[in-house]
This record gives C-alpha cells, structure tokens and sequence, in this order.
C-alpha cells in the first residue's frame, strides 16, 4: 500500500522532473535515510524508474505506471488538496469502498478494523466537505470520482505485485482492499498457489471438496484472504464472477442446494460481487421448481427447471 511518504515522493516526481533521493528529503521534509528505503519500495513496485547520474548518483522519475497516472489525474482535477497529506494507507482502503453509500460498521466489518478507526479516517474528509451522508451512510462527493479512481488503482495495483511475483500468468478477477480473487494460466502457476501461504483453491475446482467432481477446463481458481475463512457462499460467488454460462449457475444452484446455502447468507456474501439480484431467482428454481425463462430477459444464464432437474438427478443431489 502507498504510504504518506511514499505519495510525498509520488507528488514532487508526478510533473514528470527528476530528482535524486537528496533533492526528495529536501523537498518532502522526511529523512534522507527514510526517503532512500521508501524510493527503494517504490522502485520494487515499479512507481519510479531510476537512473544513474555523475558519481553514481541516483536520479528518480516517476514512471508510466497506472498509480501516476491516477495520481496525476487526481491533482490535475483536484489539485487544490494536500493530497500526500490527507491520504494515508488506512484512508485509501476506506475511500474503495465509498463509491456507494456504506454504512461505517459495514466498513469496519470488511477491512477487519474497528467503527473509531474508520471514524478517525472519515473525519478529515468529512470536515473538507468531502462526504455525501445520506441518514447513517457515506459516500464520496460526486465530484471526487477521480479519488475513487486513484484508491482503486492503489488497492489494484498492491494485489497485482502480489500476484505477479508469485505467478506471472496470473489474472485478478475480482479484488477488494483485503481480498482477491485470482486465475492463472499454467499448471506450474497452480502449483506455486497450492504451496503457497494464504491462498486457497476456489470456484468450480473446490466443489469436489463436497463430492461434486466436475469437468475443469484450464487451471482452477485461487482466493487471497487471509483475515478470512473461505465460506460456502464465497466459493458460489467465485463460480459465479468466473463465469455466468447456464451451465456454471447449474452447478452453482447444486452446491447450493446439496449443503444447504441459506438464501439470507448467499445474500449478503453476493453482494460484494455485484451477483445479489441473480440470488432470489436462483433460489426460487431451487425451491419451487419454477422455470426462471419467463421470468427473465433474453440470454438469462440460468437453466430451465427440466435442465436442472436432470442434472441433479445425474449428480444425485436430492
């Protein structure tokens, strides 16, 4: 995660001029000694590109990564802020989630902190105006989308040098600032997030934990998060942000069905993924066997009640 010292360094560099780690203690006001380790954290990310001048002296820019670029369209736009100062690691995780409003102890809940602490981190923005409250929720001002830009790059930005350095054909599918949800390409990949910590199969190649073996095409799916238990309704969720075909919700609505996913806790989890309005239509097919074609538009992923039907008696989910 950028720290403050870390966007100090980004904010002198974003114009595009050079400096040496001197010039940067001089211009941020933070020890050579801190400017040197945190120049050299940024470099390992690839936020600056370094160069050597006379006497082997280092000379740093900012590079062509998406963070500059974010942070550059954050001052342009809103250049009237002191944003190395305002932004902290802990206020941009909380600003990711201010894109719709939230509630504080929903906040708190997701990045394992508590309601003061998001308090503490709310306050500099509410006293510059910058919050919409609607009643015991907050979002971010329409006029700050680019922040909510730059926190999304930020929080992207941490999981995919987390992901590249352990496998370089990995993709991210689906992050939050504490989470993310991962694919590769390779079996040698797979094998690299097997033998890791904090990663934990997911999606379609975890069902056979629960006796259903199904057909896998490519290498399976891999969840980061490791403040969390991966649940049941997560590896539905995963399935389901993976792939939408009538074939995966088929699938899915078994798992559902064979452990007995409650509605209320499928809920609740699809909804940080964007897949809470497929839920109570999923379910309705499961429970009443009702055939969800007219009641959904054209292309709707989920599968007849006879389709259905036959895969559950040739799964034996009953």
């Amino acid at each position: 995660m950028l720290t403050k010292a870390g966007l100090a360094i980004l904010d002198v560099l974003s114009s595009g001029a050079d400096a040496t780690a001197q010039e940067l203690a001089a211009e941020t006001g933070y020890s050579r000694k801190q400017v040197y380790r945190v120049v050299d954290d940024l470099l390992d990310k690839g936020v600056l590109d370094e160069s050597r001048a006379q006497h082997n002296q280092r000379v740093l820019r900012a590079s062509d990564d998406p963070i500059v670029e974010a942070y550059r369209d954050l001052t342009s736009n809103l250049g009237h802020v002191d944003w190395a100062d305002l932004l902290s690691p802990a206020t941009i995780q909380v600003c990711w989630y201010l894109d719709e409003p939230r509630r504080i102890t929903t906040i708190a809940d997701r990045l394992g902190i508590t309601r003061q602490a998001v308090h503490k981190v709310l306050s500099p923005l509410k006293n510059r105006a910058m919050l919409a409250p609607a009643g015991p929720e907050y979002a971010l001002a329409d006029d700050l989308h680019p922040l909510l830009e730059f926190a999304n790059t930020v929080v992207r930005h941490g999981h995919r040098n987390r992901v590249r350095r352990l496998a370089p054909s990995a993709t991210i599918a689906w992050y939050d600032p504490k989470r993310a949800l991962v694919q590769v390409q390779t079996s040698e990949d797979t094998e690299k997030f097997q033998n890791a910590d904090d990663w934990d199969v997911t999606g379609l190649a975890e069902f056979q934990a629960y006796g259903l073996q199904f057909f896998l095409a490519g290498e399976p799916a891999f969840w980061y998060a490791p403040d969390d238990d991966l649940t049941l309704a997560d590896i539905v969720c995963h399935t389901l942000v993976l792939n939408t075909d009538s074939r995966r919700v088929s699938y899915a609505m078994l798992l559902i069905e064979q452990e007995r996913i409650e509605q209320e806790t499928l809920t609740e989890t699809a909804t940080w993924y964007g897949l809470d309005s497929m839920i109570p239509r999923m379910y309705r097919l499961i429970d009443e066997g009702t055939d969800a074609a007219d009641e959904m538009e054209a292309g709707s992923p989920l599968p007849s009640a006879q389709e259905y039907a036959a895969l559950k008696d040739q799964y034996g989910v009953v």
